[in-house]
């Protein structure tokens, strides 16, 4: 038996780059899966492909952003496969630009897909898997949530991501739902769009996939409320926003008084400027 043998997934994004990845591993460990895309056609490629392989899939043509097909997206695994066990929130859009030069629209479109979409298809989910009494929702996010420079909408999204992976977690648990993030780093049409990015073309989404599949899997069981940074010959464990010590108590803070804690004694837990963090 295989590692997602019975279970039925839904992959966002997964006509090409990181989700087709997923989608492929997914089916090869035995999952049953729904392979979603915006894009005409190349959602039902992988899903030939992975069919033409021995494997279970079905394709979905829509967009996360739309509220009604991301429920629709849902009602489609449970549909065709009796079931729904398991969401990967992949789909995703990237933009770079000067602070003073980006383009409203193109922030717009970034919020939308990267924020609303898994918000959308996570809560479409969740009342699924709660009803069935248990599942895995996988979010995809980023290394930019710490601030990338040319990529604040960008970085917000996947921000945001953090929070809503950290949100679900705590909220569905009780109901037997694990909710974790992958932050990954792979070439992709977006880094090869990317001229910022370092080259990296070894860094395949092939071998990002087996994390996400260990995700799905009751391997993973008890794990939830993690990010997990990877590209396929490193992975870490993202730590979350938390308070830093000191903690400083005063009856009243004047202007100088804050100057004078800042530049004292929470001079050390002070973060190194953006410049140290993305040189």
């Amino acid at each position: 038996m295989t590692l997602l043998s019975g279970k039925a997934v839904v992959i966002t994004g997964s006509g090409q780059g990181l989700g087709r990845a997923f989608a492929h591993n997914a089916a090869a460990q035995g999952a049953a899966v729904v392979v979603n895309d915006v894009e005409a056609g190349i959602a039902d490629e992988v899903a030939r492909e992975i069919r033409a392989l021995g494997g279970r899939a079905v394709s979905h043509e829509g967009s996360v952003a739309d509220a009604e097909q991301a429920a629709g997206l849902i009602d489609r695994c449970v549909a065709e496969f009796g079931r729904l066990d398991g969401l990967v929130n992949n789909a995703g859009v990237n933009y770079r630009a000067e602070p003073w030069a980006a383009d409203p629209a193109r922030m717009r479109e970034v919020v939308e897909v990267n924020v609303l979409g898994p918000l959308f298809c996570g809560t479409a989910a969740a009342k699924v898997l709660r009803a069935q009494g248990g599942g895995v929702i996988v979010n995809v996010g980023s290394g930019s949530m710490i601030g990338q420079r040319r990529a604040a909408a960008y970085s917000a999204s996947k921000g945001a991501v953090a929070s809503m992976t950290a949100s679900w977690a705590a909220d569905l648990a009780e109901h037997g739902i694990r909710v974790n993030a992958v932050a990954p780093v792979a070439w992709t049409r977006m880094a090869w769009n990317d001229p910022s990015v370092v080259q990296t073309p070894e860094h395949t989404p092939e071998r990002v996939a087996p994390l996400v599949t260990y995700l799905l899997s009751d391997l993973s069981a008890g794990i939830t409320g993690q990010i997990l940074r990877f590209r396929g010959d490193i992975l870490c464990v993202l730590r979350q926003t938390a308070i830093k010590d000191p903690v400083l108590d005063r009856d009243g803070w004047t202007v100088e008084d804050i100057a004078s804690a800042l530049d004292g004694e929470l001079r050390e837990a002070l973060e190194p400027p953006p410049s140290a963090r993305w040189s």
